[in-house]
């Protein structure tokens, strides 16, 4: 009876060890299973900036676009068309486009553009809506008029006038355009060479084309 606890000690001491080697035996594997030295790493992928932290062209025009007279000619209530050119209009067929934007380079949509011009002899109409319409800037701000050269008529040098108005209807700019390699070379006291439109590659039919980017206060 006496060797009773003495057995009891020595199981309980052999049961410690073996539940004391079973916990090592456990967490000494499992360290190389989960470290994922095997697998890289995920590359960060970058984001968008937000279009309101876009930096601006470095061309962009950051000045207004000058300011010019309306002259004698203008008619209100013009028809929308981009189209001015009619059968028997005399002048060489012109393409002009562009966009309309903010001083801060913004594309402007939904501004109305209102031309009206002579037509290749210089002469105006001022009974109808020959070469006059009024059209409204794309989504992204832009125009595109299909017209012709205007004429020579005394003290003018060939020209194109625009006003512009904002979606509500208040107008924010009235000027003038002028053609390059044509306007500059004939006497005009208006003329501003700032209102130069660009000329750009003509198109599939050969037509001249002009562009010009209109740069409004809101």
């Amino acid at each position: 009876m006496a060797k009773t606890p003495c057995r009891l000690l020595l199981v309980t001491l052999l049961l410690a060890g073996c539940s004391s080697g079973a916990s090592l035996g456990v967490t000494s594997q499992p360290a190389a299973e989960t470290t994922p030295f095997s697998s890289p790493l995920p590359e960060a992928q970058p984001q968008p900036t937000p279009a309101s932290q876009v930096p601006a062209p470095a061309d962009c025009p950051a000045t207004l676009t000058p300011a010019q007279m309306e002259g004698p000619y203008y008619t209100a209530g013009s028809p929308e068309r981009p189209v001015l050119v009619e059968p028997g209009i005399p002048g060489e067929p012109l393409l002009v486009t562009g966009v309309v934007m903010n001083s801060n380079c913004e594309p402007i949509a939904g501004a109305r553009v209102d031309f009206w011009q002579a037509d290749g002899a210089g002469e105006y109409d001022n009974t109808g809506y020959q070469l006059r319409g009024h059209q409204f800037t794309g989504p992204d701000g832009s125009y595109h008029l299909e017209t012709v050269i205007p004429g020579v008529y005394p003290g003018r040098t060939p020209h194109i006038h625009v006003k512009i108005f904002a979606s509500d209807g208040r107008e924010l700019l009235t000027t003038q355009l002028y053609l390059a390699g044509i306007s500059e070379q004939i006497p005009d006291s208006l003329f501003n060479a700032t209102l130069l439109a660009r000329d750009e590659e003509p198109d599939p039919t050969g037509r001249r084309h002009s562009s010009f980017d209109f740069v409004v206060g809101e």
